[in-house]
């Protein structure tokens, strides 16, 4: 049961979303700058300075704000001084990414290792709130339960992570290429994965007006997640090739029934009208299922991620194809529901708050989305021929992004705005 009265304040999870984007402009601006050296590999420095923009300084800023968001309203979890928790983990993944980014691009060690300090004690504060106000909330729905295993994901994938910058940082004989794998599989799979899952269970038949998940695959997709991930992890420290390819196939074929059952699910909606949510999530499950096929041909054949582009193309469609979409999605939803709802709490059923497209107007959206399918479009392409359309594709994410940050902006803006205006007509009423 959704509990809105357990909100906390909006400036817990808005500073979380109002963030994001700019780590987004800057992976562009990087793109633009670097132009096709970027494109040579994965492996290259700044390459994976903008990899980490985008999965630390968007994705998890969002996913975690929403975190604080969702756990009290859909969870019961109340987390002890949610402010003071987000003021902590917000500063914390800002400036601990910039680091992170820096020591790549750099390639300098103490940069490394400040972020792995500062990365790793803000999770730890996170994770030891969320875990506080989880403890005795019984999993009696899919998501609960679901928001209960992304943090042990989310704890995995720090783990990996601080490990892998510190071993990084001090030259360890370890084996990164392996590593690193395991590492997108924890980030994009066991913390990734099962969060974005549990939070569709709510949000995707709430904003989209579909009908539920059926309760069987709210039941198994997170554990079911969680286990192949820990079976990776066996494979790796074991070095048994053939487990872990095993749990790779695993892995792709659970993310693509999430996808297909989503899918289904949307052509059910009741609402005729595509909106620019239910246009991103399209998106969003097109780029996933593509790149979990190559996940699963990868599996099968090993040879494959060896093909020129293979595995950028891969990280272009889930991280930004994917993960992105989602996310933008959501918070087109998420931001002006909120503001919403807190200015009909502050109104106290005597002046209406007013209504949510005023705080983000429609045509604002469908504008940006069009930007956003164009900067896809433009990365995919500038893997093939990355001396023309690099620096493009770089501009367009920068642009998109930038667009995105003015849209949200815009709608908190307004929100103060109708604050201000509702607080004038309270006080003149008799």
């Amino acid at each position: 049961m959704i509990a809105f009265e357990n909100a906390p304040p909006f400036a817990a999870p808005l500073r979380f979303f109002l963030t994001a984007p700019l780590f987004a402009v800057l992976a562009g601006l990087l793109v633009l700058f670097e132009g096709p050296d970027l494109f040579a590999s994965r492996w290259m420095p700044a390459t994976l300075a903008a990899t980490h923009l985008i999965t630390i300084g968007f994705m998890l800023q969002v996913m975690l704000g929403a975190l604080i968001q969702i756990m009290p309203v859909v969870a019961g979890a109340n987390l002890g001084h949610p402010l003071r928790v987000a003021r902590i983990l917000h500063a914390g993944l800002t400036l601990g990414c910039l680091l992170l980014s820096a020591g790549f691009y750099f390639s300098r060690p103490s940069l490394l290792i400040g972020a792995a300090w500062i990365l790793g004690g803000a999770l730890a504060v996170f994770l030891v709130a969320g875990a506080r106000a989880l403890i005795g909330v019984a999993s009696t729905s899919p998501t609960i339960r679901g928001i209960k295993l992304a943090l042990f994901g989310l704890f995995g994938l720090a783990l990996l992570g601080v490990g892998m910058a510190f071993g990084i940082a001090g030259g360890w004989p370890l084996p990164f290429a392996g590593l690193t794998d395991l590492h997108a599989a924890w980030g994009l799979g066991a913390w990734g994965g099962i969060l974005l899952a549990a939070v569709a269970y709510v949000v995707v038949p709430m904003f989209q007006l579909t009908p539920g998940y059926p309760a069987w695959s709210g039941w198994w997709f997170p554990p079911s997640v969680l286990g192949l991930a820990l079976l990776w992890s066996l494979a790796v420290g074991i070095d048994a090739v053939i487990l872990g390819r095993l749990a790779q196939a695993g892995l792709a074929l659970a993310g693509m029934a999430f996808g297909i059952q989503t899918f289904r699910l949307q052509r059910q909606r009741r609402r005729a009208r595509a909106d620019v949510t239910y246009r991103y999530w399209q998106i969003g499950l097109g780029a996933t299922l593509l790149a979990l096929l190559q996940l699963l041909i990868v599996a099968i054949w090993p040879g494959a991620a060896e093909l020129p582009g293979w595995s950028l193309a891969f990280g272009v469609l889930l991280v930004a194809g994917g993960y992105v979409s989602f996310i933008v999605g959501m918070l087109y939803k998420i931001i002006p529901f909120l503001a919403w709802m807190h200015l009909q709490n502050q109104g106290m059923a005597k002046v209406a708050a007013p209504n949510m497209n005023k705080l983000l107007p429609d045509l604002d959206m469908q504008r940006q989305l069009k930007a956003w399918g164009l900067t896809l479009l433009l990365l995919l392409a500038a893997i093939g021929w990355p001396d023309w359309l690099a620096r493009p594709a770089g501009l367009a994410l920068a642009a998109s992004s930038g667009w995105l940050w003015l849209n949200l902006y815009g709608a908190t803006r307004r929100y103060r705005h109708f604050g201000r205006d509702i607080d004038e007509k309270l006080a003149a009423l008799p």
